[in-house]
């Protein structure tokens, strides 16, 4: 008996790694040598691309298309119709399979409905895309970015909340209690 659940209409392939616990649901098509964790969520109309990496507890929206070259660390949240790319200057009528450009999304990152990322820019941990954001570059840990191109606008915690850093670098989450340093340009949490 598997392990993970998946939908009478979801496709998943042979060759498949799929953590206990997982849910895929209606339309979905999960392609060979992908690997997903546990407790993860796949959507409804998602495509898992061959060689996908998702860590445990990733949460994939409807339409959502993870192509080959992404991976996707622990507890990632991919927001309702964002888009990958894998190719920097796509043909239809030239081949470039294998010549896939990577990109990851770290742990703990969230990336908003709409939203697309090109290729080779990665996400860092808890970093936050909003809604709509087209990414065209390195995104750091915490960050929050927005608009088409995304610009950095502020901090993020590992909560969701926007972070107000006072005068000596240090900034607490309205929810959780933690608290951040922001030191050169980077955040951590103490």
């Amino acid at each position: 008996m598997s392990k993970y659940y998946a939908h009478e209409t979801a496709i998943v392939d042979e060759g498949c790694t799929i953590g206990e616990g997982t849910k895929i649901w209606h339309f979905s098509h999960i392609m060979p040598n992908c690997t997903m964790g546990q407790s993860c969520n796949i959507g409804q109309n998602c495509v898992i691309s061959p060689e996908v990496v998702l860590g445990n507890n990733v949460k994939i929206q409807n339409n959502v298309s993870v192509y080959t070259g992404v991976i996707c660390e622990d507890d990632v949240f991919l927001g309702p119709s964002m888009v990958f790319t894998n190719v920097l200057n796509p043909r239809s009528g030239v081949n470039r399979r294998g010549q896939y450009t990577r990109t990851i999304v770290r742990k703990g990152a969230s990336i908003g409905a709409n939203a697309t990322i090109v290729c080779g820019h990665d996400i860092g941990e808890y970093a936050f895309i909003g809604a709509g954001s087209v990414v065209t570059k390195e995104v750091p840990a915490y960050a929050l970015f927005v608009g088409n191109p995304a610009r950095q606008i502020g901090w993020m915690s590992e909560f969701g909340f926007r972070l107000e850093f006072n005068e000596t670098g240090i900034a607490t989450c309205a929810e959780s209690g933690e608290t951040y340093k922001l030191e050169n340009n980077r955040v951590s949490k103490i």
